[in-house]
């Protein structure tokens, strides 16, 4: 034996020993934590200017609702056991005080507004049944009242056209199951398997054709998870109407493609065996195919998001600042996300940008499809805002607010986790070029914005609500449609009006408007509206008179007045369009705020329909018109239930009036037509579904301000690219490799419902 080896075998074991130890110490030793979040969501006692757009905290919520118990002079039942024949409290909000008073007190030292609230009541036992509208105040302490229903609305709001209460869809359902079924008992047993559990009901809108009717068509679903792709084929008009649950009715019965005139005629006719049967197979609670449980098991994890050095964006109270923008939020319980003041620099460019309604309207061959027009204020974007899932609804790391309301109940609820805001790296450049002429250099910008979330699921439709903030000035308003598609039983020429998603399911087909509004201040108040587009003249060449060259020139024109500004939703409308300032930039043009429209609307309803004026709003991608205190929405609560005589007609708005050097109010509709296909099982995703606005700066700055952005990359080819100082990039092995802070996973979703 090479007396060497010894020697060699012990050396290379210790060299062994060495590299095993140093991969135990490096696995040991882990990467720093990420910083962890700055102060956010400081719920403090601080006077804020912002805090005039607050919405109502719980204190002063049920200081309103003590203060209208006992000032009133009637008795206040409880709206979530309220019968139609008691007076309740529908709705406690804020009342945004008027935009002078708001203006003065941010921007011209005057005194902060009085803090009141609006509530909205029912006055079912009285001799004149009414709804009325009261604004309470000074709050936190109210010591008066003052109704604003003749104010607002030009009269009083009859009864018939006040929203439903959840009481009233729940005294319907007893009805149902108690008075009505029990005429029919052979039918149900032996058709739909009824044990007065295994149905659900979907209610449709409006409630009948004519003002003060109150008759509504409830469809039948197999009750499991996603019933709404689960039809029987039985739907039921109910006449509710009465203030008197005794004398509602049963006045239409409708089941595979027939009618009967009630649910004893229904019943007779099975007996005697005059009914076409189509016998839906049961499907087990967790509705298969409509189950939204996943089909596959977990695997590699999703890409995730962090903020290495912690969020660059901060929130206190409602106020929100991130980079060089700053905005105050809220949550409407009718119209859901608001924000208002909006800065950029500093400047505000817009007072306002506000949801006001969502509709949809349907196709089918059965009564309660085809009667159904939904308007989802009337039913409350804000009052259904969800709880968001962590991870899922927004990244895992945003920040989660939660928001208070007070709706069909005495008492405040929290709504937790129902707004998310974070900054989201949306993967691609806000700008970049490459340079290999002349120079040889790179530049470019990661476009990273800031995400303000809520998400309002309506039945069964979910919105998912963005504005978003971007490093050169623009704001994005963005809605995702998602959740399931509203089903028909499939019968007859049903593939007329939508297709086949399973074996008696009819997808739908049906459009979805989405309206906003818009109210810029442009460089000030007063504003102009400017159209610039182009057109192609024909000239001959100066340099060689015999040829001839196409060249697009610039048009320009002033929109003097509403009418011009009114664009109806398929019209050509100029493809630049901007608010205009009174004031230049520094190169001689007006400085302006252009909205671009991104949408795939379908058609609108005929105007010659007897509800279109409710809806009237929905005829244009764009209206401007001038701002009023008397003209704060483009629709109403009330419009639902009465659309044959609304109590808002926005086409009213649009007379003509001066639109130049004004304080201006863009109402903006986008949307799209979904025709329900077998993909939208289980449920309909939001990948193509997505349409809104933008705001862009146009000729507002003297350039980009994104030039100014700290997240900016320059380097050149006789630079040192590896050196951090030059390129910022090549220190990210060091500044983000940390491990982030993800909290514990938590939802409060399925709590208080």
């Amino acid at each position: 034996m090479n007396p060497k080896l010894p020697y060699v075998l012990l050396v290379g074991a210790a060299v062994i020993i060495f590299i095993l130890s140093c991969m135990l110490l490096s696995r040991g030793r882990q990467s720093p934590s990420c910083e962890s979040q700055p102060s956010i969501v400081e719920k403090t006692g601080s006077m804020s200017k912002s805090l005039v757009f607050a919405d109502l905290t719980p204190e002063e919520m049920v200081q309103v609702v003590r203060y209208l118990q006992g000032n009133l002079g009637v008795q206040l039942v409880d709206a979530s056991r309220a019968k139609p024949s008691d007076n309740c409290i529908a709705s406690v909000d804020l009342q945004v005080p008027t935009k002078a008073e708001v203006l003065r007190f941010l921007d011209g030292g005057g005194a902060r507004p009085p803090r009141e609230a609006l509530a909205v009541l029912y006055f079912g036992n009285q001799p004149d049944p009414n709804v009325t509208e009261y604004v309470v105040g000074p709050l936190p302490t109210p010591v008066y009242h003052r109704d604003v229903t003749v104010q607002k609305y030009g009269g009083k709001v009859p009864y018939h056209r006040r929203p439903m209460l959840s009481s009233e869809y729940k005294q319907v359902g007893v009805f149902l199951k108690t008075v009505a079924f029990s005429a029919a008992p052979t039918f149900l047993q032996e058709v739909l398997e009824y044990d007065s559990n295994n149905v659900a009901f979907q209610t449709t809108a409006p409630h009948g054709f004519h003002s003060g009717d109150r008759i509504t068509w409830f469809v039948l679903f197999q009750n499991v998870s996603g019933f709404f792709v689960h039809p029987v084929g039985l739907e039921v008009l109910v006449d509710h109407s009465s203030l008197d649950i005794s004398q509602w009715a049963v006045i239409r019965v409708f089941y595979n493609g027939q009618y009967y005139r009630d649910m004893v005629q229904l019943e007779s006719a099975y007996v005697q065996g005059r009914i076409s049967v189509e016998k839906v197979r049961k499907a087990p609670r967790d509705g298969d195919f409509s189950s939204m449980k996943p089909r596959a098991p977990w695997a590699a994890l999703f890409p995730l998001q962090y903020e290495p050095q912690g969020p660059r964006y901060s929130i206190r109270n409602n106020l929100v600042r991130f980079q060089a923008w700053s905005f105050a939020f809220g949550m409407s319980v009718s119209t859901g996300l608001r924000l208002f003041d909006i800065r950029h620099k500093g400047e505000r460019v817009a007072y306002e940008i506000s949801v006001q309604e969502a509709l949809s309207v349907y196709g089918s061959n059965c009564p309660g499809g085809m009667s159904t027009r939904y308007m989802d204020g009337s039913f409350g974007l804000g009052r259904y805002t969800s709880p968001l899932v962590r991870g899922v609804d927004c990244p895992y790391s945003a920040t989660y607010v939660d928001t208070h309301s007070l709706s069909e109940t005495l008492r405040p609820s929290k709504r937790k986790a129902s707004l998310c805001i974070f900054e989201q790296n949306l993967g691609s450049p806000l700008r970049r070029h490459y340079s290999n002429l002349q120079s040889l250099y790179y530049g470019g910008l990661v476009n990273s914005a800031l995400v303000f979330r809520s998400i309002a699921t309506v039945g069964n439709y979910d919105y998912v609500w963005d504005f978003i903030f971007y490093q050169n000035g623009a704001i994005e308003g963005k809605v995702q449609a998602t959740g399931y598609p509203s089903s028909s039983f499939l019968h007859g020429d049903g593939l007329r009006y939508g297709n086949r998603l399973w074996e008696h399911t009819l997808g739908m087909i049906n459009t979805h408007f989405i309206n906003y509004k818009v109210d810029l201040d442009v460089g000030g108040v007063k504003n102009s509206l400017v159209a610039h587009d182009m057109a192609f003249e024909m000239i001959r060449a100066p340099w060689s008179p015999e040829q001839q060259i196409e060249r697009p020139r610039l048009t320009k024109k002033v929109l003097d007045t509403e009418d011009q500004a009114a664009f109806r939703l398929q019209s050509k409308m100029p493809r630049y369009i901007y608010f205009a300032a009174n004031s230049k930039n520094k190169w001689g043009h007006q400085r302006g705020y252009r909205i671009q429209i991104t949408s795939f609307a379908g058609d609108h309803i005929p105007e010659a329909s007897s509800m279109e004026r409710a809806i009237s709003w929905a005829r244009y991608q764009l209206a401007v018109t001038r701002r009023k205190e008397e003209e704060p929405t483009s629709t109403s609560i009330y419009n639902q239930n009465d659309p044959w005589t609304p109590t808002i007609a926005f086409a009213d708005f649009i007379n003509n009036e001066t639109i130049t050097n004004e304080d201006l109010v863009a109402w903006i509709t986008t949307g799209f037509l979904h025709i329900p296909h077998s993909e939208d099982i289980p449920n309909t995703v939001t990948v193509g579904n997505a349409v809104g606005f933008l705001l862009r700066p146009y000729n507002y700055y003297d350039l980009d301000p994104s030039i100014y952005s700290h997240d900016g990359v320059f380097f050149t080819n006789e630079q040192d690219l590896t050196a951090c100082e030059i390129n910022p990039l090549a220190c990210l092995p060091k500044t983000a490799s940390c491990l982030p802070n993800f909290p514990p996973f938590t939802y409060d979703g399925f709590q208080n419902m």
